[in-house]
């Protein structure tokens, strides 16, 4: 039975820290500029988290009568997919917040 320190967790403490700062960004209008970075940041976070999802499951077979097949195979990716953007709306990991932040800095060296 694991007793609660009452400290958040590293990944409780990332989405927190995540969230904040999103919440920070919304007090002023974002750029298109910011705009196009955070959906691609979020994007780049989600794609990761499904690769990650799938390596995951890729060694799990499927069983039963109606099991496996190439149909599954086409769904298990799909879902895979569903689960890293469902991962990445959530809060993530804190991936997209370091790519957001490393796109800003190359287009503002750029300007």
């Amino acid at each position: 039975m694991a007793m609660d320190t009452g400290f958040p967790t590293p990944f409780r403490l990332t989405s927190q820290i995540a969230e904040a700062d999103r919440a920070a960004a919304t007090t002023r209008q974002p750029s298109l500029n910011e705009t196009k970075a955070r959906e691609t940041a979020d994007s780049f976070e989600a794609h990761f988290l499904s690769t990650f999802v799938e390596s995951m499951f890729s060694g799990i077979k499927s069983d039963g009568p109606f099991g496996g097949g190439q149909g599954e195979t086409v769904f298990r990716s799909m879902l895979n997919q569903e689960y890293g953007a469902a991962m990445s709306r959530s809060g993530g990991v804190g991936i997209s917040d370091a790519v957001f932040n490393e796109i800003l800095k190359i287009q503002e060296a750029s300007q």
